[in-house]
């Protein structure tokens, strides 16, 4: 009888959590609501709110920030191993900024990039160079799609949320860029930010670039915040390229792993280059993959069926190299990448590491997993401290970003900003 009654209880607890921390079947553009992951798995709604406090401190305030201000209007994201400005940054920083509400931060970012960064004329007119040195000098003038995707996108999460008669027009200022990128045909070899024919986005916009696509680019919950609130008049071809983001990565994942390579074309399959060795693989860029696909989850829940196989299938993937020791680089099928692969970041010899900010988006993509394991990543997250490996290598840029958007995704912060007549 004993037995019975320990069994039945681990059956019950079992169930228990089942059904606690199973996924919502809903997205936030029909509930208007993010769940708190964090909230849900035990932390107490004070604690996370205290952690994201702190971890958003770490990136903008912090001893090892990454955000400066310049002047009583300006300021601007660095890559401070890189000693640059992007735009990845920069946008990153702008969709922290709307989503925590801190518009002055907001306004700082954007005035810099409209400055410094954004194409005022010419063939590249509404584009920003990807790589700027702290004064605005450019170090390339080309762009980099996924900067104009989230400049777009924070800029009409600005518009609904502060509105466009506060000293910027926030809503002009993306329809501008929208309306400057389908403006471009391949004149100049300057081409759109989604490729005319497979309507995906591009790794850049011009010639050379849109031969290609990066899977960390594809993120179809931004193409449907743009359907309903651009107001450029083209609703459905956003709403389109959203179901063909979804459809693209489903041919960019492997199926055993989930893994996805670096670089591929527009059917998911590896374009081999000898100047880009390892770019079949899995590393920095693709981190970002899990995270975006949560996102979509967490808004849109279109693709729902799909997307809690591919959170479990990715979390299962690491978590058999062992929770606390997976490295941030991987060739798609699970081994591990050798010499010339390996990809090195800011300088730094070429080295496997286990970094924080692909802990953050494994531990993001706990929002679409019911097994057991989601808590241990989000645990492990949030155990974590961001501080230098032993050979004294520090990312506070890249990791410190995606370990914040990790932390906004859990604690119910990554919200759709919806207009306030709405």
């Amino acid at each position: 009888m004993k037995k019975m009654i320990i069994a039945a209880s681990l059956l019950a607890a079992s169930t228990a959590y089942a059904q606690s921390f199973s996924p919502w079947e809903k997205g936030a553009f029909e509930t208007r609501k993010c769940r708190n992951v964090f909230v849900d798995m035990g932390y107490q709604p004070q604690a996370v709110e205290a952690k994201l406090d702190e971890v958003f401190n770490d990136v903008f305030t912090g001893p090892n920030k990454v955000y400066f201000e310049v002047g009583d209007t300006m300021g601007y994201v660095s890559d401070v191993k890189n000693h640059d400005v992007r735009t990845e940054g920069m946008s990153y920083g702008m969709m922290v900024a709307v989503q925590l509400n801190k518009k002055e931060i907001f306004d700082r970012l954007w005035r810099w990039a409209r400055t410094y960064m954004q194409h005022q004329s010419g063939p590249r007119e509404g584009y920003f160079a990807w790589s700027c040195k702290t004064d605005g000098t450019h170090n390339s003038e080309g762009a980099a799609s996924d900067g104009e995707l989230y400049f777009v996108t924070a800029l009409i999460f600005a518009s609904n949320q502060w509105g466009d008669n506060t000293g910027i027009n926030y809503k002009a200022e993306a329809k501008r860029i929208l309306n400057c990128s389908m403006a471009k045909d391949g004149t100049d070899r300057q081409m759109p930010l989604l490729h005319p024919e497979y309507q995906l986005i591009t790794f850049t916009p011009d010639a050379f670039g849109s031969r290609s696509t990066d899977p960390s680019y594809h993120i179809p919950a931004f193409y449907e915040v743009w359907s309903r609130w651009a107001d450029d008049g083209r609703a459905e071809y956003w709403h389109g390229a959203a179901l063909k983001s979804r459809e693209f990565l489903h041919k960019a994942i492997h199926p055993q792993t989930g893994l996805n390579p670096d670089i591929c074309d527009y059917e998911g399959k590896v374009i081999p280059s000898p100047f880009m060795r390892g770019s079949a693989n899995f590393r920095y860029d693709s981190w970002r993959v899990p995270m975006n696909i949560a996102l979509d989850y967490e808004w849109c829940c279109d693709d729902k069926e799909w997307q809690q196989q591919y959170g479990e299938r990715i979390q299962n993937f690491f978590y058999s190299q062992g929770i606390n020791d997976y490295v941030d680089q991987y060739r798609v099928d699970g081994s591990l990448p050798e010499g010339r692969e390996i990809l090195p970041a800011g300088g730094s010899e070429p080295k496997l590491r286990h970094s924080i900010g692909l802990m953050g988006a494994l531990a993001a993509a706990s929002v679409m997993c019911s097994h057991a394991k989601a808590k241990e990543f989000v645990d492990a997250l949030w155990n974590a401290r961001h501080v230098p490996f032993e050979d004294g290598y520090f990312d506070a840029y890249y990791d410190g970003l995606l370990r914040l958007f990790a932390f906004m995704h859990l604690s119910g912060h990554y919200r759709v900003i919806f207009p306030a007549n709405e």
